[in-house]
């Protein structure tokens, strides 16, 4: 029994919200949350019944200092599940700490006085663990204890779940360091680090931490709201997958990774491609069915191209698909099951967003890539039984119809990140990164779509949103996720996701967050649609990336490529090698490789940043959580770049002088600019404004190295920045629609530029003076088939050798049938 000092009698306000916030969190029936049993007053005093428990708080454990990773994770993954329970009741803690975690003596964790702690007055045990309260709620009040406090809780702004969060990361950093994460001799030193700086590398503590644990620790102390985890559920989900725990044994929803469900087989080949695999073939199930329900696959095209979009038609058997066969442009098809070959559609080039049940068609004309695996077009609508599209907005990338097709939900590029809309222009979710796959559930009262934090992969989450705006993520993050659409009764949602690299498998998720695992196959399944009894529609997905050179007067590109995920970082100036970076296989790599095709030399573990331009050096990031290391590509020794709070974002621009780097960089909280700086000890330094990058790039500082060239992340256009300062001037001779600069000429003159996201592309040389551009090189892969982009493209000093990666795609449709 818990009685509150009497002043909360003689403040009728504070006493009805001390009562209202006690039966809240006394409605929170879960085992990592303290139970309350009774709140009433005695005598004037307020008084809280709560259950008993036995054992001692996390202060207590921290006492004998740091806790084993192994356990320090059993204990947050409940503090985690706790915390998930309470935030889906709108509870939100907002003084979380060790002194607030208690562990009883069989090992279980409880969370108090949740729901209270922003009402009670929690004692001060010392300078850096001084509360600071006032009596309102609103903003600008401060809660919670000094040294886990959240960055917007210090400025006095309205805390909410992502707070209790970052509270979360600071407990979890000292159980494995056995340190506060922020420290000082007062609490307004405490304060300034939170708001200013990042703790000391978990590394550096000389315990055996795993690396994926120290990374989910970091994005949890993330200073802005938005760059944090987004729910503890999805913190919940990935502890589970380091825990070795079984769902089971866990508490985990079934077929969560970490625990390798058993598998069904399948009795049908996935691809022509891929026929040696197939026997491999199977579909997810947590108990063994009986085998005479095993899902059947029914292959529907077998020509050599991408798919980029399908959509059942409202009969449930009719498919509506967009394919780019053997090379050609994107084509609109439609294909019945029982027929051969599909017929091609007589219409303008476009992807398939969504039928309603009238058979009115939404499509996207002249889709072009905004995102991997997203594009944005021309919103158009045309009956399925003919006519002309009716063309209704520009940079629509989803529009999917409300079930009694009255209404339609929009997802719009806009320029700081995307949008999502229902009806069209009533905004209800907004990000910096982007959004896929919106789609309406069957009764139309939420939509579902995956959420990205960041535009330069598909990695995200599985988020719902109601038609008041308020979003639940209900699926943890997944390294790539494409493909998404309800269950007919509208109780989960089917996605298509992988943990791990080009490995996408099929889930269901309920809207209370359970995931279990549906179908798995070699390669990548991309769900494109699911009938209203049930059929499933999706894609198998072979998906490469290739290296390759070709010279002036050659007819022939070489292939260099390394294994089945090559990315060409940098070319030589004189053109003979290419620094090359292997995303397959188990881990990234960095490696030189010849032009004329001799054998690779493997340079290092990790990513690679670009060449200096003797070609002595290369700078090459080993391991995420430590800073870059310029390493020898003959003999030599690698030096460290110092650590500072840039993370760079893209390749490096090494200064001609070689005693500089330019590479375009963010920091926390901050948009994305160019930033130099010395080798190897200086620190960044900007030398543009934010919202500039270098995408592509590894020759964008000028061959006198006093100009720098930038690209705007708001409208693509090209600009000269002046590295020493002074006024930047636009390049009005690029076409920022269509054209991206590649590098420098060689007497700095002027600059290459090539055609961006279309194949083949067209490179010109531009002259800065006058303006006047001159095609220099078209480049048109040998084999065009499922070729889908050229992300990279590098040149030597004098134009003659170019390099270049080459994304590319080969796909199958198939309806599933027996998928449960």
């Amino acid at each position: 029994i818990k009685v509150l000092p009497e002043s909360y009698s003689a403040d009728p306000d504070r006493l009805r919200r001390f009562e209202q916030e006690a039966r809240a969190a006394g409605r929170l029936n879960h085992p990592n949350v303290m139970a309350i049993y009774d709140v009433g007053t005695h005598d004037g005093a307020p008084y809280v019944v709560a259950e008993l428990l036995e054992g001692g708080t996390l202060r207590e454990k921290l006492a004998a200092g740091p806790v084993p990773s192994r356990k320090a994770i059993d204990y947050a993954l409940q503090i985690a599940r706790g915390l998930g329970a309470a935030h889906e009741k709108g509870i939100v803690h907002r003084d979380l700490k060790p002194e607030n975690v208690f562990v009883t003596n069989d090992g279980r964790v409880k969370i108090l006085d949740f729901g209270l702690a922003k009402l009670t007055r929690p004692e001060t045990s010392s300078p850096t663990e001084a509360p600071t309260e006032t009596r309102g709620t609103e903003p600008g009040s401060v809660f919670g204890t000094v040294g886990y406090m959240s960055p917007e809780q210090v400025r006095g702004q309205a805390a909410d779940a992502r707070s209790d969060i970052f509270a979360f990361g600071a407990i979890l950093y000292e159980l494995l360091s056995g340190s506060r994460a922020f420290r000082g001799n007062s609490s307004a030193d405490v304060m300034s680090a939170i708001l200013k700086d990042e703790p000391a590398p978990l590394v550096e503590t000389g315990h055996n931490i795993p690396a994926p644990l120290e990374r989910l620790v970091s994005h949890c102390l993330e200073k802005g709201v938005e760059e944090r985890f987004q729910s503890a559920r999805d913190i919940a989900y990935d502890l589970e997958a380091l825990s070795g725990l079984s769902p089971s044994t866990a508490g985990a929803p079934r077929g969560v990774p970490g625990r390798a469900p058993r598998k069904l087989p399948v009795a049908a080949a996935v691809a022509a491609a891929a026929v040696a695999a197939v026997a491999g073939l199977v579909a997810g199930r947590a108990t063994k069915p009986d085998q005479s329900s095993a899902p059947a696959f029914h292959q529907l095209t077998f020509r050599r191209g991408s798919i980029g979009s399908a959509r059942f038609a409202p009969d449930g058997q009719s498919i509506v698909y967009s394919a780019k066969w053997d090379g050609a442009p994107a084509q609109l098809f439609l294909k019945r099951p029982e027929a051969g070959d599909s017929l091609a559609l007589n219409l303008p080039p476009a992807e398939i967003l969504a039928i309603s049940r009238s058979g009115e068609m939404n499509l996207a004309l002249s889709c072009a890539s905004t995102h991997y695996g997203a594009c944005a077009g021309t919103l158009a609508q045309v009956p399925m039984t003919g006519g002309a599209p009716h063309e209704i907005r520009e940079k629509v990338q989803e529009a999917d119809w409300a079930p009694d097709g009255s209404a339609m939900a929009l997802v719009r590029d806009v320029a700081a990140g995307a949008q999502l809309e229902f009806p069209p222009d009533k905004v209800l979710y907004k990000t910096v990164g982007h959004i896929s796959f919106a789609r309406i559930s069957p009764k139309g009262d939420r939509i579902a779509f995956f959420d990205h934090p960041a535009r330069i992969d598909d990695g995200g989450t599985v988020a719902v949103v109601d038609l008041s705006g308020q979003k639940t993520t209900i699926a943890r993050p997944f390294a790539s996720a494409q493909g998404l659409a309800w269950s007919p009764d509208g109780r989960e949602v089917w996605f298509t996701a992988a943990s791990h690299f080009l490995a996408r498998e099929l889930f269901a998720v309920s809207l209370a967050g359970k995931l279990r695992s549906i179908a798995a196959v070699p390669g990548n399944l991309t769900l494109r649609d699911i009938s209203k009894s049930g059929r499933v529609l999706v894609t198998h997905d072979l998906e490469r990336t290739s290296a390759h050179a070709i010279g002036t007067g050659e007819a022939e590109n070489r292939d260099l490529s390394w294994l089945n995920w090559t990315l060409t970082i940098d070319l030589s100036e004189d053109g003979k090698i290419l620094l090359l970076e292997e995303e397959g296989g188990e881990s990234y790599m960095v490696g030189l490789r010849p032009a004329d095709g001799s054998p690779i030399v493997r340079l290092s573990p990790g990513g690679a940043g670009g060449l200096s331009y003797d070609g002595k050096w290369a700078l090459v990031a080993p391991d995420p959580r430590k800073p870059d290391v310029i390493v020898p590509t003959g003999p030599g020794q690698a030096m460290p770049l110092a650590a500072s709070n840039v993370q760079r974002l893209t390749s490096v621009s090494w200064f001609p002088d070689g005693k500089r780097i330019l590479f375009t960089g963010v920091e926390p909280g901050r948009r994305p600019r160019l930033y130099v700086r010395d080798i190897p000890s200086g620190l960044p330094r900007p030398v543009t404004p934010e919202g500039f990058l270098a995408p592509g790039m590894t020759r964008i500082v000028s061959p006198d190295n006093r100009f720098a060239l930038g690209v705007s992340s708001e409208d693509g256009s090209t600009w000269v920045f002046p590295i020493d300062g002074g006024q930047a001037r636009r390049i009005e001779a690029v076409d920022p629609k269509r054209e991206r600069p590649i590098r420098w000429t060689e007497d700095g003159r002027g600059i290459y530029a090539r055609e961006w996201r279309v194949l083949p592309f067209q490179i010109f040389r531009v002259d800065l003076a006058s303006g006047a551009r001159v095609p220099w090189k078209r480049i048109a892969p040998s084999d065009s088939a499922g070729a889908e982009d050229s992300p990279l493209v590098r040149l030597s000093a004098d134009g003659s050798v170019c390099a270049y990666s080459l994304f590319r795609k080969l796909s199958a449709l198939y309806i599933v049938d027996g998928l449960r």
